[in-house]
């Protein structure tokens, strides 16, 4: 007879594939034909596992596979569903529908990522594990069963069931715009900076971006794509618009201090009339040493009341340069001579 011990450890694999098969039925809604694929959907390269030629056996493979097969099937439900739609609005709707964060919590809430063999497991986006683990799965469907496989998963289990394709399509919460309207119907300014960009456990870049109203620093956010990041600050940055209070008077007092210095005028603005009365008058006032004598403009001014007025022409007056005295002959001098004598 086998040990018992031998008889548990040869049983435990099998206990754990028939659970397996268990699990996969209640997520796909069919058993698997080849469960290899979905043991290898559920692998995640965190483990380091090789197959026999000593490549690295994970999920990566499938996930690129589940991703184009995802696109095409999800294109088809999104242009089969929204009649008459233009490209921009299936593309955006597609877009939502298989976006990594739409995956992740489908992976949750159908227990997917209850599944998935990692070596750790974390609540950061680690790539995107759960969504990854999502799009491969969708590949092992379509190496096993085919693409009607499919889009049979994804009509009856997804969207008929855990999605509603028509809110996802007209409703979107955009955190970054919603921050962008409330600042200009306020009329502060914003803007979102880039502060640095990373790498984590995985090699994956990491963006993180910073909200500044009016120069007062906001909320970061952190996330995968500068998209994402923005995103994540600026929703954070709501959350402190609305429990802040004093968050708010920062900002209307920094913008206060903005635009005062901006409307202040750079030099007095000239007077017009001002200037057209220094403009005509070019008559310069004679500086009078009696108060009490008033000289009427309409009146000639006479010698004894006023001194005479210099002209434009007084520089080269000659009124002062007189004609020599001309030269008296013998005759006329010895006749005034005569004339002076004789009068006495």
């Amino acid at each position: 007879m086998l040990n018992s011990n031998i008889i548990d450890r040869i049983r435990l694999p099998f206990r754990k594939e028939k659970e397996l098969f268990s699990a996969l039925y209640n997520i796909l809604g069919f058993y698997p034909h080849n469960i290899a694929l979905y043991k290898q959907a559920l692998l995640h390269k965190s483990v380091g596992r090789k197959n026999e030629k000593g490549r690295p056996l994970n999920n990566e493979r499938l996930e690129f596979l589940g991703d184009a097969v995802l696109d095409a099937v999800v294109g088809d439900i999104v242009y089969r569903h929204f009649e008459g739609k233009r490209e921009g609005f299936l593309t955006n709707t597609r877009s939502k529908l298989v976006s990594r964060e739409t995956l992740g919590k489908l992976a949750k809430e159908m227990g997917i990522s209850q599944l998935i063999n990692s070596a750790g497991r974390s609540n950061s986006h680690n790539s995107y594990m759960n969504g990854n683990a999502f799009e491969a799965l969708v590949g092992a469907i379509y190496l096993d069963r085919g693409y009607a496989a499919c889009m049979r998963f994804m009509e009856r289990r997804i969207l008929s069931q855990l999605i509603n394709i028509d809110k996802v399509a007209y409703k979107e919460v955009n955190f970054k715009s919603k921050l962008l309207e409330w600042s200009q119907k306020n009329r502060v300014q914003m803007e979102f900076r880039d502060l640095e960009q990373t790498r984590d456990e995985n090699n994956s870049p990491v963006f993180t971006t910073q909200v500044f109203i009016e120069g007062l620093e906001g909320s970061k956010g952190v996330g995968y794509s500068k998209k994402e990041s923005q995103q994540k600050a600026a929703k954070e940055t709501l959350q402190s618009l609305r429990r802040e209070p004093q968050f708010i008077d920062a900002i209307f007092a920094a913008k206060a201090d903005r635009t005062k210095m901006e409307e202040e005028p750079v030099m007095v603005v000239p007077d017009p009339e001002k200037l057209e009365n220094e403009q005509q008058n070019f008559i310069i006032e004679q500086e009078d040493n009696n108060p009490q004598k008033v000289v009427d403009a309409q009146e000639p001014v006479k010698p004894d009341v006023a001194e005479k007025q210099p002209t434009e022409h007084d520089e080269f007056s000659l009124d002062d340069i007189t004609a020599a005295p001309q030269e008296k002959t013998r005759e006329e001098i010895i006749a005034e001579a005569e004339a002076a004598a004789f009068a006495d």
